[in-house]
């Protein structure tokens, strides 16, 4: 959700992207592209806007500051990634409450918008760190697999292997097993609010980043 963040929060951006009708790919694409929005296809300007705008709220509001600080000192520069891998697994869990479409059809949906977007090519807005990813991506259904505990602990494994303090990830699951009910409690209280406001942005972006019909 954050920047830094950048590689496994997947589930959080491509729904959020769905339920604002918003580019879905180019959501998730957002976190890994430096390149200037206003120069981006502008098929893709409203999403990678949209990403910015979710990210820095989530490294912002209250809320996931007090979660981020909650985490034993010695964690607390991967608090960020320990957090965004965990709000993917409790909107997995709790998927039916946040969006209509079952999980495993949002997810073969979610899966060809990356495919597509991916077969277009490598350039500043077409990364091809997301686009390696993808094949396994599906193959092992990340997207899926965020509802178990097994499934939380292999995304931040993942989130390790590209990480430069990966050595503190050895055991995060077990603080993040212990943290629980911090950690719910921060998503179920914020994650409502951070609908909201995508929704709000969603209609509010600045014309510059919509297309000419719009």
């Amino acid at each position: 959700m954050v920047n830094q963040v950048q590689n496994m929060n997947f589930l959080t951006h491509l729904h959020l992207a769905d339920i604002s009708k918003t580019h879905l790919a180019a959501n998730v694409a957002g976190n890994y592209i430096q390149a200037p929005i206003a120069q981006a296809p502008i098929e893709l300007r409203q999403a990678l806007w949209l990403n910015q705008e979710i990210n820095t709220l989530c490294a912002s509001h209250e809320l996931t500051i007090e979660l981020m600080e909650a985490f034993p000192a010695p964690l607390r520069s991967i608090a960020a990634e320990l957090m965004a891998v965990s709000f993917d697994h409790y909107l997995a869990y709790y998927w039916e409450e946040y969006h209509h479409q079952p999980l495993d059809e949002f997810s073969r949906k979610a899966y060809d918008a990356l495919d597509t977007f991916a077969v277009q090519g490598v350039d500043p807005y077409h990364p091809e760190a997301l686009a390696k990813l993808l094949p396994a991506m599906r193959s092992a259904d990340w997207l899926g697999s965020y509802t178990t505990e097994k499934g939380l602990q292999h995304a931040l494994a993942q989130v390790a292997k590209q990480h430069p303090q990966a050595a503190l990830f050895k055991d995060a699951h077990k603080v993040v097993n212990k943290m629980q009910i911090e950690i719910e409690t921060a998503f179920r209280t914020f994650y409502p609010q951070l609908m909201a406001y995508t929704r709000i942005w969603s209609r509010k972006t600045p014309a510059e980043y919509l297309p000419s019909s719009l």
